[in-house]
């Protein structure tokens, strides 16, 4: 029993770090050289991954910028915005919403607010909350946006992606939406998995297995990883689990699942995907373990 109570209080902890990373500044001056477009570029401190649904493309936002295979395999940054992508998430064909941090020395508020692209992150434009809020989690579920609004520490919900209802304050680190029920939303948090019945109004106590990440493609898959980067499956919307893999590479930094099989999970050393629902994972990028956050 005291072991199992040292490795809970060591996944506690590791989770409670993740909360407090990215603290809404990125002037720590250049956290080194992520390559660009020239050969031998190096990605670092992953903030979302997805899988553009009208080009099949993998895409990874990062502490400096969003990157996508090149024909070797190597990260190709997209566009010529090297911000600190937060809260990044696929929301259509083309369409990818994201906030952060600009890069250093681009004329721009500390904040992002809500960001949007309409051409597969080649370019970027304006939403809302520029200069206010940095969305460390943003989820786009029922043609509504659920943001966690890390700067003030609560959930914020739009439907239009302009005018915003602030909801539940909490301390989380990712969000997932039932797709079945819009008024069922997740939180992962210190103190484990949250879940709200009312839209993100109220959220209950944290459950155990702790989960750093989340993500529900399908009413009987939701799948969460936990800070070691143990893989598990629920069918009941979080009620049980079953162990289903382990993202390899240590500690999780982002999870999306396409689907109740095809899982895109990002790590330390790189950016895995599985076609089995977790059982085997291939690396498709290679992470750097330098850089700033």
């Amino acid at each position: 029993m005291k072991k199992r109570h040292l490795t809970l209080s060591a996944s506690a902890a590791a989770l409670a770090l993740a909360l407090t990373a990215c603290s809404g500044s990125s002037d720590d001056g250049d956290s080194g050289d992520s390559g660009g477009k020239g050969a031998g570029a190096t990605i670092s401190h992953i903030h979302g991954v997805g899988i553009g649904p009208s080009d099949g493309k993998l895409y990874v936002a990062t502490h400096e910028g969003v990157y996508t295979p090149d024909a070797d395999g190597g990260p190709q940054l997209v566009g010529d915005r090297k911000d600190d992508f937060m809260g990044f998430t696929v929301a259509g064909k083309g369409r990818f919403l994201a906030s952060g941090h600009p890069a250093p020395g681009r004329d721009a508020p500390a904040n992002l607010g809500l960001i949007e692209s309409t051409d597969s992150g080649v370019t970027w434009k304006d939403r809302s909350l520029v200069g206010e809020v940095d969305f460390h989690s943003l989820e786009y579920a029922h043609d509504t946006i659920y943001g966690y609004d890390s700067t003030n520490g609560l959930l914020r919900v739009s439907e239009d992606g302009e005018r915003w209802e602030k909801r539940a304050e909490l301390a989380a680190l990712d969000l997932a939406v039932s797709p079945d029920d819009p008024d069922t939303v997740l939180a992962t948090t210190e103190s484990g998995l949250t879940r709200s019945t009312d839209g993100g109004k109220t959220f209950g106590s944290g459950t155990k297995p702790l989960m750093a990440f989340v993500s529900w493609p399908a009413a009987d898959a939701l799948y969460g990883v936990d800070p070691s980067g143990g893989l598990s499956l629920s069918a009941d919307g979080g009620t049980s689990w079953r162990k289903a893999g382990t993202v390899p590479g240590g500690a999780p930094q982002a999870l999306t699942a396409i689907d109740d099989r095809r899982l895109i999970a990002a790590t330390q050393d790189g950016v895995y995907e599985s076609k089995d629902g977790g059982k085997t994972f291939a690396k498709r990028l290679a992470v750097s373990s330098s850089g700033g956050h």
